[in-house]
């Protein structure tokens, strides 16, 4: 049985041509939570999806600064996940969960 705390983790994959490449590579990327530590995302993406994990690497893009109407705003920051999983395991990210 999942932990429905690994939901909170994952907020949901990233689907660009950066990460389509690096999924050539065994490679996923996510957008997870900004709390979430590196042991954390691991444990979520092994109980959600049933792979072995092999490396997870983080970053966090800080928000932009943009315009609408006048007014500014910024965009919020968004922390990612590169996931690297073992040979032989893959995710299909356009399924969902």
């Amino acid at each position: 049985m999942t932990d429905l705390r690994h939901y909170d983790v994952i907020v949901s994959p990233v689907i660009t041509e950066k990460s389509t490449m690096a999924s050539e590579n065994n490679q996923v990327v996510f957008n997870v939570a900004r709390k979430a530590t590196k042991p954390q995302i691991k444990a979520a993406i092994e109980a959600l999806f049933g792979v072995k994990v092999t490396g997870v690497n983080t970053l966090v893009r800080k928000g932009k600064v943009k315009r609408f109407r006048g007014s500014i705003g910024t965009l919020s920051d968004v922390k990612k996940a590169v996931i690297t999983l073992k040979d032989g395991d893959s995710i299909d990210v356009a399924t969902g969960l």
